[in-house]
This record gives structure tokens, sequence and C-alpha cells, in this order.
């Protein structure tokens, strides 16, 4: 964060040369902003911010957040989710009080996220975009930032545990119905192939994401 107050600069020649302090955040008046698809996380112990001679003030406060975002995973697991992260203060009004703006552009801060992000997890960051828009309430404007982060599903361990199975006992189970076997070995194999397909069920109910308005197609054939 960074943000300006005129009323606290000084001539950095009168005071053996300090251009720049540290103090802590109650020491001056500092933005109050809060992040709208919070549900719980873990407050930073840095409460400190930099004071320039200038009046400018910068307070870089690292937060462990978990957030709410709608899922759609009819596509799972091939599929792609956009979540939401919006910093907002809805105590001062944009038009006269507050606005936020990002110094950024949103390919530094994607190149930024990608150096910090792990790239050998379930998910791969694909993309960030920032919003910036006035949210009405009351008849008042409030100033948010919304950044959309774009994450697609590496699907590699679902392939191999789930529908490479799958195909191979619909595969296995065509071959038996339709083989030169006799009826009791085709009931024997079919019986075998409903048990493996049962447990593969299950499996694959404990894999599935739920949180979701659609249930995925893997999870409905």
């Amino acid at each position: 964060q960074e943000w300006q107050n005129p009323f606290a600069t000084w001539d950095p020649r009168d005071f053996c040369n300090i251009s720049e302090i540290v103090l802590p955040m109650d020491t001056y008046w500092s933005p109050p902003i809060f992040i709208l698809e919070r549900v719980n996380g873990q407050n930073p112990e840095l409460n400190y911010m930099v004071l320039m001679h200038n009046g400018s003030f910068n307070s870089t406060r690292p937060f462990q957040v978990t957030l709410t975002c709608s899922l759609i995973i009819l596509k799972f697991p091939f599929d792609t989710q956009t979540c939401n992260l919006s910093i907002a203060s809805f105590l001062y009004p944009a038009v006269t009080d507050f606005v936020m703006k990002t110094r950024r552009t949103p390919a530094q801060i994607m190149k930024d996220s990608q150096s910090f992000l792990l790239t050998d997890g379930e998910w791969k960051f694909t993309n960030l975009s920032i919003i910036e828009y006035t949210e009405m309430m009351d008849d008042k404007g409030f100033s948010v930032v919304t950044y959309e982060i774009s994450m697609e599903r590496r699907p590699t361990l679902y392939i191999l545990n789930l529908i490479l199975p799958t195909c191979a006992l619909y595969l296995l189970d065509m071959a038996v119905l339709f083989g030169p076997s006799s009826l009791e070995e085709k009931i024997n194999f079919q019986i075998a192939i409903i048990l493996g397909s049962s447990m593969l069920a299950v499996i694959l109910n404990n894999s599935l994401p739920t949180s979701s308005n659609k249930p995925p197609i893997i999870g409905t054939h």
C-alpha cells in the first residue's frame, strides 16, 4: 500500500539527513481496507509502515487468507476456474474521500505472481486481470479493486487414476459381452467388472469436488 499525507513532511537537512523512518501502523492514519471474499486467515504480525520525508507512506503486509470461490467443475478434470479477490473500504465514499488505484499493470503483477506461486501443484496459475470500479451502497459510491485470478487444473493424476481405469473397464465389459465365452463365464466376468466399477465409483466420489451447481461429466456416466 502507498498513500500520501501532506501533513507528515519534513526537510531532511534539518534532521541529520534522515529521509525516511519506520513507524507502527497506529501512529498515523492508514487506509482501512478488507477483502470481501475472505472467510478466515492469519493476520500479519508486520504492523509497521515506512514514512518518507515528502509525506509518502509505504506499507507491506503479507496476508494468508482463505477465500470463497464459486467453482464450475462440469469439465473436471479439464476445468479452468476464475476466482476474485476484491479489496475495498466501505468507511469512506470514493467520490470525495477515498479512491484506490493499482500502481502496476496486470502484466507486471502477473509476472511477479508467477515467480511467487508454486508451479508443481494441482493448479496452474494462468492469468490475472484487474478491475477498478465503484460499488454503490445506500446511495454512496465506494472504491473497489478486484483481482480476477484464473487457474487451470493439472489433469495428469486424474487421467491416470480415474479416466484410464474407467475406459479399461468399459472396454473389458464390451469384450466379454461380445466374446465367444459361455454364458456362465460371461456372468462371472460381469460380476467382477461390476465390483471393479463399484470400487472405482467410491474412489471417484472421494476425488470429485462437490461445490458446484452442476456435477462433473465424468461423475454422471
